[in-house]
């Protein structure tokens, strides 16, 4: 079973125009993990923590998740597309070659609670058409591998139960993981895949360790990993995937495999082969 290397506490900071995000991957904690580029979380009760969204902005050579818990979010782009994603819906977009999106609050008061990830394509995808992926509430399957725990399984296999999600090369596990007080439970991963376990509620044990609210638990890798809520119960999303191993370029919305590439993006942005929104 697997055992915790390293704790991240999320880093408070802003992205987008002003949005409040707790970002644990892609911080000067952890740049990043192979295949994961950024994991952040967005919650807050106060409009003005979010209010501004993230204005029109492109992406080339990676895939962004957005999952969504309360509230809503919604996305246009440089091809047409506008949908929104609503509490416990999915967004996964495959950017490929490039893209221009813009995500903003569908409200004005409440609150705003949810997960952007970002996942690295391999050197022969990084130039494919972009792919959209969008799931409602009541798409996503639930399983419980054990008493007083709850998965919703958004990408990846577990139990014989498959995650709605599909066709992508890394062969993730996204799953969001629900506890009750002092509940446990074994979830299986492959062997060979790099792990994380980011704690949004609550608290749980990873072994001897204590993974707390807003932490990110980077995981070697057993095969599986066991986990023990405590007595409030805890909240987790458990994101596992194949490495790429392969090299990084990355510049701001661009992530390539050598510096020349990353020249080409911002030429390509430039004029305006991602098009215009």
């Amino acid at each position: 079973m697997a055992k915790v290397t390293r704790l991240i506490n999320a880093q408070h900071t802003r992205d987008g125009d002003g949005v409040l995000i707790q970002r644990s991957i892609g911080s000067h904690q952890l740049s990043e993990h192979d295949p994961f580029l950024l994991l952040d979380e967005i919650r807050s009760d106060d409009s003005a923590d979010y209010i501004g969204g993230f204005p029109p902005h492109p992406h080339r050579g990676f895939e962004t998740v957005t999952y969504m818990l309360d509230g809503r979010m919604r996305h246009r782009d440089s091809q047409g597309n506008n949908g929104v994603i609503e509490p416990g819906g999915v967004q996964w977009m495959t950017a490929g070659k490039g893209i221009l999106h813009s995500e903003m609050p569908e409200q004005t008061e409440g609150r705003l609670w949810g997960f952007q990830l970002w996942i690295n394509l391999a050197a022969a995808e990084k130039m494919r058409e972009p792919r959209y992926q969008e799931l409602t509430a009541d798409q996503i399957p639930e399983l419980s591998p054990s008493n007083g725990v709850l998965v919703r399984l958004i990408a990846g296999s577990l139990n014989g139960v498959k995650g709605p999600v599909t066709g992508i090369s890394s062969h993730p596990m996204l799953a969001d993981v629900q506890m009750e007080e002092d509940a446990h439970a074994r979830i299986d991963i492959p062997k060979g895949y790099n792990s994380v376990l980011y704690v949004y509620q609550g608290s749980l044990m990873v072994r001897d360790v204590v993974v707390a609210s807003q932490q990110l638990a980077v995981l070697s890798d057993g095969g599986g990993v066991t986990v023990e809520a405590s007595t409030e119960g805890a909240r987790a999303l458990l994101i596992s995937a194949h490495p790429m191993n392969e090299p990084v370029a990355r510049y701001g919305p661009f992530v390539m495999n050598t510096r020349a590439e990353i020249q080409q993006a911002v030429n390509d942005l430039n004029s305006g082969a991602f098009g215009r929104m």
